[in-house]
C-alpha cells in the first residue's frame, strides 16, 4: 500500500522546506535530507537534527552512495562549491557518523513520544487499539517473532477495514533491547503510535534512518489516518525511494 502524504505547498521560498542538490540539481524536502555543517576549522560534520549554526549542506543519498562519493572525491568537490572554501576536512568515517546520528535521532524521537503518552506498548494493548482503528503507525522490533507480528498486523487490518490487503506494521532496524532502552520500558517488542502528529514525527525520523542505511526496502508501511486517510508515516521502502529521488547535497 503506497504512502499518501499531505500535499506540499505550491511554492517554497528560500526559507521553505525544499533544498537544491549541488550534485544533480534536483530538489527535495529538507525533512527527508541530512544536513552537514562546517566547523570553524573547516571540518565537515553531520548535523542530522539541523541545529548547528552557519552554512550547511544537505544530502539525500543512502550510505553506500555517500561512501562512493566520498571515496571518489565527488563529495568533497561538491562541498567545495557549497561552502565556498577549499580547506575542508572530511572524516573517513563520515557515513558511519551519519548513521549513528540518524539512529540516535529516531530512537530519541520514540523516547519523547513515550514520555508524551502518544504510543502504546504491550501486545494485548496494541491489539485492542489496532482492532479499534486507533493505531496510526505500528512498529515491530528487528528481532520480533513472526507470529507476534502477524497477529498484530491482522488486528491492524481489521481496525482499518483493510482485510485482504498487504497492510502491515513496519519492522525497524533496532532489536527489542535497544527499543526498550529508548522508551525506558521493559521488553518492548512492538510499538503502536496513536497520535497523528506523533506518527508523522516518528515516521519521518525512521524514514531518514532506514533510507540512509537501506533497511527493509521491501516492506510496506502501516497506513496512518487523520480525519480519514491522509498519511502513511515511514515505510523503509518509501524512505529508500525518497532518498533516491532526493539524491542531493545542497547548500543554504
Amino acid at each position: 500500500m503506497k504512502a499518501v502524504l499531505p500535499p506540499k505547498p505550491a511554492k517554497a521560498d528560500k526559507d521553505g522546506p525544499e533544498r537544491k542538490c549541488v550534485l544533480t540539481g534536483g530538489k527535495a524536502d529538507r525533512a527527508s535530507l541530512i544536513r552537514l555543517a562546517l566547523s570553524p576549522e573547516g571540518e565537515v560534520l553531520p548535523d542530522v537534527r539541523a541545529k548547528a549554526p552557519g552554512r550547511g549542506a544537505w544530502i539525500g543519498v543512502d550510505r553506500a552512495e555517500l561512501q562512493r562519493a566520498l571515496d571518489s572525491g565527488k563529495l568533497k568537490s561538491a562541498l567545495f562549491r557549497a561552502f565556498r572554501r577549499r580547506d575542508l576536512t572530511l572524516a573517513a568515517d563520515l557515513p558511519e557518523q551519519i548513521e549513528r546520528g540518524l539512529e540516535r535521532a529516531a530512537l530519541d524521537r520514540l523516547g519523547l513520544e513515550a514520555r508524551a503518552s502518544t504510543i502504546v506498548t504491550g501486545g494485548e494493548r496494541i491489539e485492542a487499539a489496532a482492532r479499534a482503528g486507533k493505531v496510526l503507525l505500528l512498529l515491530h522490533a528487528a528481532d520480533a517473532g513472526d507470529d507476534g507480528n502477524r497477529k498484530l498486523d491482522q488486528a491492524l487490518r481489521v481496525g482499518k477495514d483493510a482485510e485482504g490487503t498487504g497492510l502491515k506494521g513496519l519492522v525497524i532496524a533496532a532489536p527489542r533491547t535497544i527499543l526498550s532502552s529508548a522508551l525506558g520500558r521493559e521488553n518492548v517488542v512492538h510499538v503502536a503510535v496513536t497520535d497523528p502528529g506523533a506518527a508523522r514525527r516518528v515516521g519521518d525520523a525512521l524514514a531518514r534512518w532506514h533510507g540512509f542505511i537501506g533497511f527493509g526496502s521491501g516492506e510496506q508501511p502501516c497506513e496512518t489516518q487523520s480525519q480519514g486517510s491522509i498519511a502513511a508515516a515511514a515505510s523503509a521502502d518509501g524512505a529508500a525511494k525518497a532518498a533516491n529521488e532526493g539524491l542531493t547535497t545542497v547548500h543554504e
